[in-house]
Parts: C-alpha cells; structure tokens; sequence
C-alpha cells in the first residue's frame, strides 16, 4: 500500500509545476493575455456577461485585482461595460467581438497544446484523469464554500 504522505506531497509538487507552467503558457499562447485575463474572460462568455464583484467573489480574488485585470482588457477591447437591465447605475462586463474573437484563438490554441501533451494517453486514462479533476475541483470548491469568512 503506498505511503499517503508521499502521495500528498506528489500531488502538491506536481500542481505546483502544472500551475508555473499554464502561467508561461499563457504568456505564449497570447502575450497580452495572463492566465488570469484568460479566466476572466472565459467565465463572462459562459455566462454571458457578469458583474466585476461576481468575478471577483467567483474566483476569491480581490477585488482591486479584479479591477486592474478588467481595465487591462478594457484598454485591449477585449471587454466593455453595459448598464445592468435590472438596474442602470450598475455596470455589467461583457466581451467584445474582438474579446470573443482572441478567447476562441486562446482557447483552440490551449486545446491544440493538451491534445499534443495527451496525444499518447487512450482514452480510458483520459476519461479518468478528466473525472478527476472534476472530483478534485468539485471538493475544492466545497471546502471553499465552507470556510469561515474573515
């Protein structure tokens, strides 16, 4: 039976090259993009619009750093801001045809790279790894929701 601990420690270690290297990725998929931009914009497509403080609570950052990475891709034309229906002095994000346009570039591009990366697994461990993940994420995000606030 393998040693917990070990395991543990290689998960972390290994989720920790994996995080370095999406972040240099990245850089080279669209050096204007950060993986955090990307994120941001990849979560106003799948929801078709959202507030700055939805991004921020959604992603647990703050929101200064939501604000700074949002005039970033207001500067590049990448997002604008519309009056909310419900309410014309809040400010909803959305993307612009040339956010669209970059967001779908990146993302073939990253999909491109996964299928090189993955291209010798069957599709069995695929199958696995992606369940994975999703159990992984799933569990993160329950601890997250169940943490206490400071």
């Amino acid at each position: 039976m393998p040693d917990r601990d070990a395991s543990l420690e290689t998960i972390q270690r290994e989720l920790t090259a994996f995080a370095r290297r999406a972040r240099a990725a990245a850089a080279r998929l669209h050096p204007e993009l950060s993986l955090v931009s990307y994120t941001l914009l990849a979560h106003l497509e799948e929801q078709g619009g959202c507030r700055a403080t939805d991004l921020a609570a959604h992603y647990l950052l703050d929101k200064s750093t939501v604000s700074r990475q949002i005039a970033g891709l207001e500067r590049l034309g990448f997002v604008e801001r519309r009056p909310a229906p419900e309410d014309q002095r809040a400010q909803v994000l959305h993307l612009t045809a040339r956010g669209a346009d970059t967001l779908a570039q990146v993302a073939a591009n990253r999909r491109d790279a996964f299928r090189e990366r993955l291209g010798d697994w069957d599709d069995a461990d695929l199958d696995r790894f992606a369940g994975y993940l999703l159990r992984y994420n799933a569990s993160n995000r329950t601890l997250i929701q169940h943490a206490p606030q400071s």
